[in-house]
């Protein structure tokens, strides 16, 4: 479980979609405060569907062949597949140079065009309530999913679940983190270089999304195998 929940981790916190538009926030007017919105509602998501797992396993995982067990793992194959499928549309249309922007996908809404000054400027008139909500909507909800089918074999009975969901939590925030202290620190400096960052992200993004879901899926889709076939 450990190792599964730190790789899909690591894939939220790389995804760029959201860093993309985390980056526009915290280079606005009031961005240190809302980045520290963005990342507080963001945080809450996780720990929200994190504390939900647990009350509805009452803390201890199902046992392997049980039915709530086998509906897990069954559960897990599902979004495996599903991402494995979706980044191989993804990179045919990319291929194709057809790749859509501006949809929803499983790491979140996709991005469309680059950082304007239309879009810049709405962000500097939105309120920190609207950051927070920008954190729910770009969540990438398609990798969370994942993480839940992880989280049902957590047993909560030992010290080292509650370390590997607190990993979780601040491996997948952790650039957002890194983004946020870097415009506390050096603010004229990093609105510059977070800039720059967003545009190579958007020049890369499809590649991204591809890699990320294929990786997750193949990791989903094999382990779910095993445990079903076991």
């Amino acid at each position: 479980m450990v190792l599964d929940l730190l790789l899909i981790a690591l894939a939220i916190t790389v995804d760029p979609l959201p860093i993309m538009a985390f980056v526009l926030v915290v280079s606005s007017a009031r961005g240190v405060w809302k980045g520290l919105a963005f990342i507080l509602a963001w945080l809450a998501c996780l720990v929200v569907v994190i504390a939900a797992v647990l009350a509805f396993t009452d803390g201890q995982p199902p046992p392997p062949r049980s039915p709530p067990g086998i509906a897990g793992l069954a559960a897990k194959l599902v979004i495996g597949v599903g991402l494995v499928f979706y980044g191989l549309h993804r990179r045919r249309l990319m291929k194709a140079g057809t790749a859509p922007t501006g949809s929803a996908t499983p790491l979140g809404p996709d991005v469309q065009g680059g950082p304007s000054d239309d879009a810049a400027s709405r962000v500097d008139s939105s309120s920190v309530w609207a950051a927070a909500g920008l954190a729910v909507l770009v969540q990438p909800w398609g990798l969370v999913a994942a993480g839940v089918t992880t989280v049902l074999e957590a047993d909560t009975s030992h010290t080292s679940t509650y370390v590997a969901l607190f990993g979780f939590c601040f491996l997948a925030s952790a650039s957002l983190l890194a983004a946020e202290l870097y415009i506390v620190f050096a603010p004229e400096v990093a609105h510059d270089r977070l800039m720059r960052l967003r545009g190579w992200l958007e020049r890369h993004q499809q590649q991204a999304i591809v890699v990320i879901c294929l990786v997750v899926g193949l990791l989903l889709t094999g382990r779910s195998i095993y445990q079903l076939t076991a």
